[in-house]
């Protein structure tokens, strides 16, 4: 049964109060007569503090598409390696022995792709098999750990990487919009991933217990694709958000995750641990309210959202991480690991921590 090895995080060095990010966004779009109006989003937004990977002067200044996709790649190098690295010293492995690498993101262009920049910077075995997935948005850090669950059910032997880096900031536009400034007061950069290894590898984790994974769950809803994504512009991307997110997640997520459960006979009442991709606060409180749970149930998911913003297909990883903590999770308990994305579509994952 593929078991997660390890989860670990890495941050951008730029950290940002909400209350500079919005005065700095009230200060950009003085000129405009409705800014005032639209200055409401921060507060509502419930964060407060996001990292990013440059100064206000940086994020001030006008950027061709081609410096902002190159500085995307610089940036997600350098996260890219902060995560392998913390991961391997807890799993006490060597670079070499990783047989996969699953690389999720959705923020930048890179042909050659971020693993094969990878690789001749750390040293990948050279047979390792590379598999980047682009565009899942939030919902790609999900489909990347049920991808590697896969993997490693085919191949018992391997050790897998998945790793995603997010570095949403780059997205801010110095046009004031509503979308814009909902991205500008939500949004943050980061970076996650996991080791997950087969049943014939030998953990080498520290932690009292694993979670396993039992099964996994995807689902496209049909007609759906104006509900999230990036609409490309000459100035880079600018993100699409639909105001029905929350209601869409009130009508959808029960039925979902029943499905799945179903599937492997258990009922919501099984489920211990909820690592939730938070979207924003209307989404976690739709969650709260479709699945019938306690207002702590989600507290992880709430927490990682006020203290790093949503960062898109990493978050899960900085959720996933707390619950990996030593004591935290009990043995023989469910956990379901969920998030949405363009398409629109959810990715879901079943846990069981032995």
């Amino acid at each position: 049964m593929p078991r997660i090895e390890n989860v670990a995080t890495a941050l951008p060095p730029y950290c940002f109060p909400q209350s500079d990010a919005k005065a700095f966004v009230r200060a950009l779009f003085s000129d405009y007569p409705d800014v005032d109006r639209l200055m409401p989003v921060f507060d509502n937004a419930f964060i407060e503090k996001r990292h990013f990977i440059s100064d206000y002067d940086w994020y001030a200044t006008s950027h061709t598409f081609t410096e902002l996709n190159d500085r995307y790649i610089s940036s997600t190098l350098d996260l890219s390696c902060q995560v392998i690295k913390k991961l391997l010293d807890l799993s006490q492995r060597d670079v070499t022995e990783i047989d996969a690498i699953i690389f999720i993101s959705t923020t930048g262009i890179s042909t050659p792709s971020i693993d094969a920049r990878l690789f001749n910077i750390l040293g990948f075995n050279r047979h390792i098999v590379r598999i980047p997935i682009w565009g899942l948005g939030c919902a790609g850090g999900a489909a990347g750990v049920a991808r590697a669950a896969e993997y490693v059910t085919a191949h018992p032997d391997a050790v897998v990487l998945v790793l995603s880096v997010e570095i949403s900031s780059l997205a801010f536009q110095r046009t004031l919009s509503k979308e814009n400034l909902i991205a500008a007061a939500l949004f943050g950069d980061g970076a996650g991933g996991a080791l997950l290894i087969g049943d014939n590898v030998t953990s080498r984790s520290k932690l009292p217990v694993l979670p396993h994974i039992l099964d996994s769950l995807s689902t496209t809803y049909p007609d759906t694709l104006d509900v999230m994504g990036w609409q490309i512009t000459p100035d880079g991307f600018q993100v699409l958000l639909s105001q029905n997110i929350p209601t869409i997640v009130l009508n959808l997520v029960h039925e979902n995750i029943c499905e799945l459960l179903q599937h492997n006979k258990l009922e919501l009442t099984d489920i211990n641990h909820y690592v939730t991709h938070p979207g924003g606060t209307k989404v976690l409180e739709a969650y709260r309210s479709a699945l019938g749970l306690d207002p702590d149930a989600l507290c992880h998911s709430a927490t990682v959202l006020r203290e790093n913003g949503n960062m898109s297909s990493c978050t899960v990883f900085f959720i996933l991480d707390r619950f990996m903590q030593p004591h935290v999770v009990e043995k023989e308990s469910y956990g379901i690991l969920s998030a949405l994305g363009p398409g629109f579509s959810s990715e879901l994952v079943l846990m069981k921590w032995q």
